[in-house]
């Protein structure tokens, strides 16, 4: 009667410990969604209407300088094909034997490809004019539904590449998270110094690939990667 008396209490114990985990993954969701839309709300008008401009005429000023050509590998590394390439190697070369790897890669993958799809389709409903455009043609805003690159400003799509896959790399690797971040921020800042993209458009894209991979780790790939 005792043993079946604590089977029972473990039993219950179990399921309180399961349910209370999974509170707290729903909270840490919740959490989330609250802070991204925080930040972009605060953040991304504060850009708009007061940093952006005299930020880029800053580094417009400073377009000559040698640092720029190494600038421009830099931000190389915030194009999408290196981390899909990367997460897709991962995920065959580990799927049969380890699960930890094997979906960190498919977390990178999917974060990079879902935030640069997501980037896109604001690019093209939102159409901000590119740095470019201010330089060339005094254009400063949006005119919403463009194709043309120099109308594709916003959100940053290296941006949202280099944090999405910085905080997939950091939660593969987490000895290693302060140089994931700190080069994910590197990259993407080297899009405004060249003059690609204004301060707020490196915000909004940094904040959607954080949070993408975020998203896509608590939903899919938290159990798999960490068994939690």
């Amino acid at each position: 009667m005792a043993n079946r008396f604590s089977g029972i209490c473990a039993k219950r114990t179990g399921e309180d410990n399961l349910n209370q985990r999974e509170v707290a993954i729903a909270m840490t969701k919740t959490q989330s969604a609250v802070v991204f839309t925080m930040a972009a709300t605060i953040c991304v008008p504060i850009g708009y209407f007061l940093i952006d401009i005299p930020v880029i005429e800053y580094f417009h000023s400073l377009r000559e300088r040698s640092f720029m050509d190494a600038l421009r590998l830099i931000t190389a590394m915030g194009e999408s094909q290196w981390y899909l390439v990367a997460g897709l190697c991962l995920w065959i070369l580990f799927r049969k034997r380890s699960d930890r790897p094997a979906y960190g890669g498919m977390l990178l993958l999917s974060s990079v490809a879902l935030s640069g799809i997501v980037a896109n389709l604001f690019k093209t409903l939102l159409g901000r004019a590119r740095p470019r455009l201010y330089f060339q043609e005094g254009v400063y805003g949006f005119d919403f539904f463009h194709i043309d690159y120099s109308w594709l400003s916003f959100p940053s799509g290296h941006a949202a590449t280099a944090l999405g896959a910085a905080s997939a790399l950091a939660l593969l690797f987490p000895g290693y998270r302060s140089a994931f971040y700190s080069a994910g921020i590197v990259i993407a800042a080297s899009r405004i110094v060249l003059n690609e993209h204004y301060p707020s458009d490196v915000i909004a894209g940094s904040l959607l690939g954080y949070y993408t991979t975020l998203f896509l780790y608590h939903r899919f790939f938290r159990e798999k990667m960490h068994g939690e």
